[in-house]
């Protein structure tokens, strides 16, 4: 079992996001797995991310706070404990525009 402790967990720079503390829990460099990583990203209020599609698919869970989810199709926002699934490919965009700050987790392919 490899745990990581939220007070002991690493940020990492992830290009194009603003105004956000982007943490590693699990994967990567935090822990060895096998097929996924996950993150925990704290967003202020106007925090934000460019439109921008991976190759890989997304799921965005948010523990606290709001956060829109915009891709060329639409936009949602998506209010603590909902979640969505980006496909591979999709272009998406995280934006608090909100006036508290926020909480997402990221789970997504290695």
């Amino acid at each position: 079992m490899q745990v990581t402790r939220y007070e002991e967990a690493r940020p990492y720079e992830a290009a194009e996001h603003y105004d956000m503390q982007c943490l590693r829990l699990q994967g990567k460099e935090a822990t060895n797995t096998d097929t996924i990583w996950i993150g925990l990203s704290h967003l202020l209020p106007g925090g934000r991310t460019s439109l921008k599609d991976a190759a890989v698919e997304k799921i965005y869970v948010v523990i606290s706070g709001e956060v829109t989810v915009q891709t060329t199709t639409g936009s949602v926002t998506l209010r603590q404990l909902d979640s969505c699934r980006l496909a591979p490919g999709e272009a998406r965009a995280l934006l608090n525009d909100s006036g508290a700050s926020a909480t997402i987790l990221l789970a997504m392919p290695l």
